[in-house]
């Protein structure tokens, strides 16, 4: 057993943390499990059962000198219809939204999930939570995705942050996303945490209080 000095253990201690709630949705069968499930576990079935609510993962990254937790709620496909999103989306910093490029009526829906998201959720800042819009199963076909310039003009109209053709049979953009999502997560955080806290911290506020606000649910 090694000994670590004391100031060692020290500077370990001191490696700063996050926490993120990171949804992912879309409608039924794009592909939302198969893709948690390649990004955390690095696995890829064709059979996976369909959602039944929500299910959760965790993806632990090491981020420079920090280490971010991404807890993911795969949120079944129909749950757009029913009154349950609105307790799921809470305290959410981030979503991907995902169709399937073989299937029109699920990039139809995008917009659907993306009103809902912001209908019912919104950043102690007011702003709408970062969200990447996933092409999915772009290994079966690109017909939806293949003007790129278009689909970057859908994501500048409807407030994405950004756009990915994604695969997980072939685990292509999947992580790149991911990382994509993070790095607009933090740069939110950051923008909150200036012009939520005065140079001088007053006692009420508390840097472990999410920074979603689920107080603004509607």
């Amino acid at each position: 057993m090694t000994n670590h000095p004391p100031h060692l253990n020290g500077m370990q201690s001191l490696r700063k943390e996050h926490l993120y709630k990171v949804l992912v949705i879309g409608d039924l069968g794009v592909g939302k499990t198969s893709i948690i499930r390649r990004y955390v576990h690095q696995t890829y079935s064709s059979n996976y059962r369909a959602t039944i609510g929500v299910d959760f993962a965790l993806k632990v990254l090491n981020w420079d000198s920090e280490t971010v937790r991404l807890q993911l709620w795969d949120i079944a496909g129909q749950e757009r219809f029913g009154n349950m999103t609105r307790v799921y989306y809470r305290e959410a910093m981030g979503a991907l939204i995902v169709f399937d490029v073989t299937r029109p009526s699920t990039f139809e829906a995008v917009l659907k999930w993306k009103q809902d998201l912001d209908s019912k959720l919104m950043l102690a800042n007011g702003q709408s939570i970062a969200t990447v819009l996933l092409a999915n199963k772009c290994d079966q076909g690109r017909e939806l995705t293949s003007n790129g310039i278009k689909m970057d003009q859908f994501c500048r109209d409807h407030g994405f942050a950004g756009w990915f053709e994604t695969s997980a049979k072939d685990n292509l953009n999947i992580n790149d996303a991911a990382n994509f999502l993070v790095k607009h997560i933090m740069a939110t955080e950051s923008d909150i945490l200036k012009s939520v806290v005065p140079d001088t911290i007053s006692p009420q506020f508390s840097p472990d209080r999410p920074l979603s606000c689920s107080g603004c649910l509607k």
